[in-house]
């Protein structure tokens, strides 16, 4: 077992502790159900060939067929998709979806592929890991570089090997063959609406709560957006490239033009109160929501102390190395874990699933409305439940979660 899912694992069985749960459950979700490595061989522009290794893996199947996204990075390593396929399988449980937890990955550098070959290390992939992918088996999805034109490349793939349309094996795609309206927006927006449903209980009910972000990719991005627009002041940014805090408040369409023209944060200025930052910098400034949108153990047993934010909303997958849950704890900054806010994009997700076994359209204002729903529904249950337990409300996603996965082992069989 991996060193990086020994960790995620123990937050799952430091929740088991507040309800009764079948120690075979506990069994089942020790290790993955099915994992495969493959080496991706793709022909360059200049026609050398290039190997990739890839790998997805199929964490636990108990509620219906897998889902999760594939990433695309230099970093990504098989102890890294077996984590996010557990956390997958938690995340749907407590978002009380019909999907199992799955991830992919791809170890390599996009920025060093030109567009075709980045279209042929997608259609490699998707050769390579067809014998899994299936509506009713398991599902990909957009994650970390990969995105709609990603999704359409392996969509499409996916037709050509089985000589026919397979819409739903696939979500994330373009709504021009068969993807929703607002699942680009969706992890943002629902991170937003978690936010804004424990607000109360968070004394954030004012207007004008700063909030600084640490990553500006897809999530983080219309996060930032949505924050703006229900009042929120964005007054830090970072991403791989550098990070720039003001504390009068961020121009988004300036920073977002900036990015556009430079291809990152570093060396943006706004106004004369701007500042340049690094990423630590960013997420030990002082505001009332640290929002980490950007890659696992970014808040560490070594940083915590230094947190200066009321309450960090957990976009990413993992941003908080479990070492640092207990000194964020007896520092009194509330924690809002990733399973339950991130889960919009894996929500939106199962809309264009059912729409497409369906063979149904629904229009982007009916999806955003059901989103929103579902994600505030989600949270006040978590707050319920971390009230009545007297526990943190990472401690009562995981109990959500595993009372879920409980109910659909015992239904099966497997007491």
């Amino acid at each position: 077992m991996g060193k990086e899912l020994t960790k995620a694992r123990k937050r799952l069985t430091n929740a088991a502790r507040f309800i009764d749960v079948d120690d075979i459950l506990l069994d089942q979700l020790s290790y993955p159900k099915q994992t495969l490595s493959a080496t991706l061989p793709v022909r360059m522009d200049d026609g050398s060939m290039r190997l990739f290794k890839a790998w997805r893996c199929r964490y636990n199947e108990l509620l219906g067929p897998t889902k999760g996204g594939v990433r695309y990075h230099p970093d990504v390593c098989l102890d890294e998709v077996i984590t996010m396929a557990f956390w997958m399988t938690c995340k749907c449980a407590l978002a009380g979806l019909p999907f199992g937890g799955a991830k992919g990955g791809v170890c390599v550098d996009i920025s060093e592929l030109s567009p075709y070959e980045c279209e042929r290390l997608t259609r490699a992939y998707a050769r390579a890991f067809d014998i899994l992918t299936d509506p009713n088996t398991d599902i990909p999805a957009p994650d970390i570089n990969t995105g709609e034109q990603t999704m359409a490349w392996l969509a499409d793939e996916i037709k050509v090997l089985r000589n026919r349309h397979v819409e739903a094996a696939v979500t994330g795609k373009p709504v021009a063959i068969g993807g929703v309206a607002g699942r680009t927006e969706a992890t943002g927006e629902g991170a937003l609406c978690v936010l804004e449903a424990l607000a109360d209980a968070f004394g954030l009910t004012e207007r004008h709560h700063t909030v600084a972000l640490q990553g500006f990719g897809n999530a983080g991005r219309n996060f930032a957006r949505a924050a703006r627009e229900a009042g929120f002041q964005i007054t830090a940014v970072a991403d791989a490239s550098g990070g720039v805090i003001c504390p009068d408040g961020i121009d988004l369409d300036k920073l977002e033009n900036h990015i556009e023209e430079t291809g990152g944060v570093s060396g943006f200025a706004d106004g004369n109160n701007a500042s340049a930052a690094t990423n630590e910098e960013v997420l030990t400034s002082e505001c009332d929501v640290l929002a980490p949108a950007a890659i696992a153990n970014q808040i560490t047993e070594d940083n915590a102390s230094d947190i200066r934010a009321k309450v960090i909303l957990e976009i990413a997958n993992g941003p908080t190395a479990a070492e640092a849950d207990p000194i964020l704890e007896e520092k009194g900054v509330k924690l809002i874990p990733d399973i339950l806010a991130n889960a919009g994009g894996v929500t939106v997700s199962y809309f264009e699933w059912v729409q497409n076994m369906r063979h149904l359209r629904q229009s982007r204002d009916k999806i955003m409305t059901d989103l929103r729903e579902r994600m505030k529904h989600n949270a006040q249950s978590v707050l319920q439940t971390a009230n009545k337990k007297e526990i943190t409300l990472r401690e009562a996603a995981y109990v959500k979660a595993l009372e879920r996965l409980q109910e659909a082992s015992a239904a099966r069989g497997h007491r």
